[in-house]
C-alpha cells in the first residue's frame, strides 16, 4: 500500500487567475495522488520515478480567487495528509483576488479552513478564525484598498536536529517561524517563501546522516562524509524537510528556491582551474549530475507555473518513462557540460511585484578572457525578464544567491584578486590569485567584474524612466550575516555595459555599448539575510564589520589601484546591520509603498522566539503598513 513519504509542499499559487496552484510529493511506491480542497477545488497526478523513488507534482485547479482554503491528499481513497494524529492546524491553500476583484461579504466575515473530507479542521483555532492571507491586506475590506504582497527570504539552512536538544547553531529560524504560525494561524503569513540557497549541505552532513552513509559505503573512501549520488541525496531532503513544523509550514506556505554551492558543494564553479580540477576526481561527476538531479526533482519543478510544465520536454519524458532515471541523468550531465542547453532562472508575478530569480551558479562562463557570472543568453534573458513591460510592476525583486552589494572591501579584494587572475600583473601573481580565490571565497558578483558593472547598469536602467517601479530590491544570502545597503551613481561616472543610445528604455535584447547613466529614480536596495540556520566564526564577523570601515575602504582602493581596476559603476554605505544569527526578512509591498523586517530566532525559557530586529520603511508612505513612520 503506497503511503506519503514526504510533503506536501505548496510551491505554485497562480496570482495571475487565483484559481491554481501545484502541490509536490514523494510516495512510497507507484501510485496516483489526490489532492482534494473545502472548497471543491482539486487535482490529481500519477507519480513518475527517478532512482526507485516516486513523485508527483499536482495541479490543483477550481481555487476560489480570495480565499483560504484547506486541503487533503488521498493515495487511491486513503488520506494520508494530515496525519490522524496531527496536532497541527489544517494546511491552507490561499489564492489573491483575481485582478480588478472585490471581497465578497462571505470572504470578508471569514473564509472556509473546513477540512476537505469531514467538515472540521482538525488542530484549527478554536474561535474558527482564518489565517490572514493577501486578500486580508487590502485595508479594512476596501475595494479601493491595494492588496498587499509577503516575501519572507532567507537562505543557508543546515537542518541537521541536535540529538540532544542543545543547538551549536542556536534556533532554526524556520522552525521557529512555522512553530509560531501553527499556534496562532490568524496571525499574519508570508504569501510566499524564498529559499535564496544551500537549501542541503551536501560537503556538510551531520551525524545522523552520517550514520546512514556508513550503512551503505566506506567513509573511508571519496567523497567520504559527503553526498555521493542520489540516494544519498534524498537523505538530505528527508532530514530538511520532515520536522513536523516546517512539513506543516511548506504545506501552507508557497515557496520558490534556487540553488548556491552547497547544494552541490562548496564554492562549486568558482574558476575554470577549479572546475578542472574537480573532474578530474574519480566522484565528481556522480556527484554533480546527482546534485542536478535531485534540484531539479525537489525544488525546481516547483518553481514552475503549469503553463511551464506542460511545454518542459524533460518533464514530459521524465513522466512518460516507466522510470524517469536515465533520461534526467542525461539532462543533468548535459546541464553540466554544456550550462547553456538549460535555464534555470525564472520568473514569477505577484500581483504588482514582479520576482526574477537569477541562477548564479550554472550558468557562469569560466575562462578567464571571458569570465561571466551569466552566459550570453542566460544574461538576454535575465535582462528581458527584468525590463519587458514596466508598466505591469510596482516592485522588482531580483533573486540572487550571492550579495550584488558586499561590503566595501570585500568587493575591492574580489575585484583585484580578479584582475591577479586575469594576469594583470604577470603569471606569478596570477598563480597567487588562483589560490588566493580559493582559500577566501572570492567569488561574489565583484569576482566577475564585467558582469558586475552590467548587472548594476540592469538595475539603473529598471529604476529609470516614467515606468520605473518604486523599488528595486536585490534579495541575497550566503555570507551568514543580515544587512541592508543602497547604491548610490556618481554624475559623470561612466558605466560599462550601458546603451549607448540616450533616451527611454531600450529594446530588452538590445546590445550593449558604454555611456554615464543618470541615477534611477526607484530607490534600489541590496537586501541580504543569512543564514537561516547556521553560524559564522568570530573571526569572520570581524572581517565582515571591517570590511564597511573606513580603514577598510583605504585598503580596498590601494589594491584597486594595484589591480588597476578601475572604479566601480557606483558607490554604496551600510543602511543597516550586520547582524548576524538564525534570521529571516519579510518585505511588505503593498501599491507602491514596502516595508521591510527583520527577524532572528532566540533560544529563551519558554522555547525558541522569534523577536523583531529591524522594522523600516523602504518608501515615503509607508506608516500605513506599520502603523508610524521608521524611514530610514
Amino acid at each position: 500500500m503506497a503511503g506519503l513519504r514526504l510533503g506536501p509542499l505548496l510551491r505554485y499559487v497562480d496570482w495571475e487567475t487565483g484559481s491554481t496552484a501545484t502541490v509536490w510529493v514523494e510516495a512510497s511506491r507507484p501510485c496516483t495522488v489526490e489532492v482534494r480542497c473545502a472548497d471543491g477545488a482539486g487535482g490529481t497526478a500519477p507519480t513518475f520515478s527517478v532512482a526507485g523513488h516516486h513523485y508527483a507534482l499536482v495541479v490543483v485547479d477550481g481555487l476560489t480567487p480570495g480565499s483560504t482554503t484547506a486541503y487533503e491528499v488521498l493515495i487511491g481513497s486513503r488520506r494520508v495528509w494530515p496525519p490522524e494524529d496531527s496536532r497541527l492546524p489544517p494546511s491552507t491553500i490561499t489564492t489573491p483576488l483575481a485582478p480588478g476583484a472585490t471581497p465578497t461579504a462571505e470572504r470578508a466575515a471569514g473564509d472556509d479552513t473546513s477540512s476537505a473530507a469531514d467538515g472540521h479542521a482538525p488542530g484549527g483555532p478554536a474561535d474558527g478564525r482564518a489565517p490572514r492571507g493577501p486578500a486580508d491586506r487590502g485595508g479594512s475590506g476596501s475595494p479601493d484598498a491595494p492588496s498587499g504582497v509577503r516575501v519572507s527570504f532567507g537562505s543557508c539552512r543546515w537542518a541537521a536536529a541536535p540529538g540532544d536538544g542543545n543547538d551549536p547553531v542556536g534556533p532554526d529560524a524556520l522552525v521557529t517561524l512555522a512553530t509560531r504560525l501553527a499556534a496562532d494561524p490568524a496571525a499574519e503569513r508570508p504569501d510566499v517563501l524564498l529559499l535564496l540557497g544551500d537549501q542541503v549541505y551536501a560537503d556538510e552532513t551531520s551525524v545522523a546522516t552520517r550514520r546512514r552513509l556508513a550503512a551503505r559505503r566506506d567513509l573511508d573512501e571519496p567523497p567520504g562524509t559527503e553526498i555521493a549520488d542520489y540516494e544519498e541525496y534524498t537523505y538530505l531532503y528527508d532530514e530538511s524537510w520532515r520536522d513536523p513544523e516546517v512539513r506543516w509550514l511548506l504545506s501552507t506556505i508557497p515557496s520558490c528556491a534556487v540553488f548556491d554551492d552547497h547544494d552541490v558543494i562548496d564554492d562549486w564553479n568558482t574558476s575554470a582551474a577549479w572546475q578542472r580540477d574537480l573532474r578530474a576526481t574519480p566522484w565528481w561527476h556522480e556527484r554533480i549530475v546527482s546534485g542536478l538531479m535531485s534540484y531539479w526533482v525537489y525544488q525546481h519543478l516547483g518553481n514552475l507555473s503549469p503553463a511551464e510544465l506542460d511545454a518542459d520536454p524533460v518533464y514530459a519524458a521524465v513522466r512518460a518513462a516507466p522510470d524517469g532515471t536515465e533520461v534526467l541523468r542525461r539532462f543533468a550531465a548535459e546541464a553540466d557540460a554544456e550550462p547553456t542547453r538549460t535555464r534555470w532562472s525564472y520568473r514569477r508575478v505577484f500581483g504588482r511585484v514582479r520576482l526574477v530569480m537569477v541562477d548564479t551558479r550554472a550558468a557562469r562562463v569560466l575562462a578567464e578572457d571571458r569570465r561571466a557570472m551569466l552566459d550570453p543568453q542566460e544574461a538576454a534573458w535575465v535582462r528581458s525578464a527584468v525590463l519587458d513591460d514596466p508598466s505591469s510592476y510596482d516592485h522588482l525583486l531580483i533573486g540572487s544567491s550571492l550579495p550584488w552589494l558586499l561590503p566595501p572591501l570585500i568587493h575591492d579584494v574580489e575585484r583585484w584578486n580578479a584582475a591577479l587572475c586575469a594576469g594583470v600583473r604577470g603569471s606569478r601573481w596570477a598563480r597567487f590569485g588562483e589560490k588566493l580565490r580559493r582559500a577566501a571565497d572570492l567569488e561574489h558578483w565583484a569576482a566577475f567584474p564585467d558582469s558586475f558593472d552590467r548587472f548594476t547598469e540592469l538595475l539603473r536602467e529598471a529604476g529609470s524612466g516614467p515606468d520605473a517601479p518604486a523599488t528595486v530590491c536585490v534579495l541575497s544570502g550566503d555570507v551568514h550575516h543580515a544587512y541592508i545597503t543602497e547604491p548610490h551613481w556618481p554624475k559623470g561616472r561612466r558605466t560599462p555595459g550601458a546603451d549607448s543610445t540616450p533616451g527611454p528604455r531600450r529594446d530588452p535584447a538590445a546590445g550593449s555599448g558604454t555611456t554615464s547613466g543618470e541615477a534611477p529614480t526607484a530607490r534600489v536596495l541590496q537586501l541580504t539575510c543569512s543564514p537561516v540556520h547556521n553560524s559564522v566564526p568570530r573571526s569572520i564577523r570581524a572581517g565582515f564589520r571591517f570590511g564597511w570601515s573606513r580603514t577598510g575602504r583605504r585598503i580596498g582602493r590601494a589594491l584597486a589601484r594595484h589591480g588597476r581596476t578601475g572604479r566601480s559603476p557606483v558607490e554604496w554605505g551600510r543602511e543597516g546591520g550586520p547582524w548576524f544569527g538564525n534570521q529571516l526578512m519579510t518585505l511588505t509591498l503593498r501599491g507602491r509603498n514596502a516595508a521591510l523586517t527583520l527577524v532572528q530566532a532566540t533560544a529563551g525559557a519558554q522555547g525558541a522566539q522569534l523577536e523583531a530586529v529591524l522594522e523600516r520603511s523602504l518608501t515615503p508612505e509607508d506608516e500605513a503598513i506599520f502603523g508610524h513612520s521608521t524611514e530610514c
